[in-house]
This record gives C-alpha cells, structure tokens and sequence, in this order.
C-alpha cells in the first residue's frame, strides 16, 4: 500500500479541492509523484459521453498527472448525492471501476490524494456511503471545515462519525479563514474543537480571491499552503533517494 490520505468535510462547499490541490502541489514540489482522485463526482459538464468535473480537472492539474480517467471514474451531471444522481441518469456508481482506478493510481505514484464527495455520510449507492470507500481504501483522513458559526457542530459530529467507525483522523484544515474583521467565533472555533475532540488542528487557509477552481488558476496555493499548513503531520513521506 502506497502512502495516501482521503480528504474530508463536514459540509460541501467548504474546500476538500482546495485542499487536496495544495496538499499535491506542495508534495509535487519536494519531488514526490502525487496521484490524485476524485472517485465520484457530480455537477459535471459537457456531453453526457464525456463529461467532465471541473474539480477533478483543478486536482489533476495541479499533480500534473498522466491518467485523467483514473483521477476521476465516475461522473455525473446533476448537482445531487452520487446515488441519487446515479437513479435520475439511470447509471449506477461502479464501486468496481473505482477500486480498480484506486489500484492503478497505487501502481504509478508514490502518493495518493483521495478527495470525498460532500461529507462521510453521503450516499454513493444503497447502504454504501463515503466512509465505506474509505475504509475499504484504508486511508486515514484530513477534515476540511469552514471556521465560523456552526463549525464546532459540524466538525465535531464529522470527527465522532469517523472515530466511531476506527479512522484514523490526521486533523482539521480551515478554508476561507478571514484575514480581517474577524468573529468572535472564528477566532474560538479552532481552539475549542482541539480542546473537545483532542485531534490536531493542521492549520488554516485564508480567502485565495486569485483562486478559480473553474479557470485552474492556483495564485498562490502552493505558497500559501506550505507556510500555513502542517504538511509533515499529513502525510510523513520517506526520503526520497539520492
């Protein structure tokens, strides 16, 4: 098993792409070969022969990857939970084709990104949910939370679901952390869901505005990522040889 990490949230909208993005970038950077994948993906465009997610791609070009149909298997165009845009298309999710894309990822790279859909609970086909790939990929997770109200909630709730199932939590990223005029509980937050779920809070990102995952325009990412996160806490990669 190569080394891997899945990325979670708690919600979605609130930058597991972003994050999986600067994660590969950074360990691109000191030389690793990163695979990325996003299994399932909805909200795709283009034709339904070959549609396309626009996440995936921002993933994909950001690891600069050789294989884009392993970065993504399974797409669909409604904005929905993968099972139930799987009923309205009328095409089920093949759980199949995704662990075959998984284990030639494996074959290729030294590391693997695994970025979720939604959060642990979403539904990719019947009584089959997000925290059933991961635990089949055996990867332990990163959860990605916004850091304003609700966020102790949100998280909270994430982190004792994936606990409750044996995961191995690496920590807490927060996305769109306001650099000014900022909340008494964003301020709060972080400290608060350390000091009550007793896992590691990696650091956080602010808003990126020269960000656009749509365009594949990065800014700063990599920069910033690597001064504000705790990469080594994610991911502890061997040496690479001389």
């Amino acid at each position: 098993m190569k080394p891997g990490i899945f990325i979670t949230g708690t919600d979605t909208n609130v930058g597991k792409t972003v994050v999986a993005a600067g994660l590969a970038m950074v360990l691109k950077s000191r030389g690793f070969k990163v695979g990325v994948m996003k299994p399932v993906a909805t909200g795709c465009q283009g034709p339904d022969h070959h549609l396309i997610s626009m996440d995936a791609v921002f993933l994909w070009e950001a690891a600069e990857n050789e294989f884009p149909s392993l970065s993504s298997p399974s797409r669909y165009r409604n904005p929905l939970a993968p099972h139930v845009a799987a009923q309205v298309e009328r095409k089920e999710v093949d759980l199949k084709q995704i662990h075959h894309a998984y284990r030639e990822l494996q074959k290729n790279y030294d590391v693997i990104i695994v970025e979720g859909i939604g959060g642990l609970m979403v539904p990719l086909a019947k009584d089959y949910f997000v925290a059933n790939l991961i635990r089949e990929f055996q990867l332990p997770i990163v959860v990605v939370s916004h850091s304003g109200l609700g966020a102790i909630n949100h998280t909270l709730l994430t982190i004792d679901a994936a606990l409750i199932r044996g995961f191995e939590v690496k920590g807490v990223i927060f996305n769109r952390v306001p650099v000014a005029n900022v909340s008494l509980a964003e301020l709060t937050n972080p400290k608060v869901i350390h000091e009550l779920s007793g896992v590691p809070i990696l650091g956080s990102l602010p808003e990126m505005p020269d960000l656009n995952i749509d365009s594949c325009h990065y800014g700063q990412l990599k920069e910033v990522f690597e001064e504000r996160i705790c990469v080594d806490k994610i991911i502890s990669m061997p040496a690479l040889p001389v």
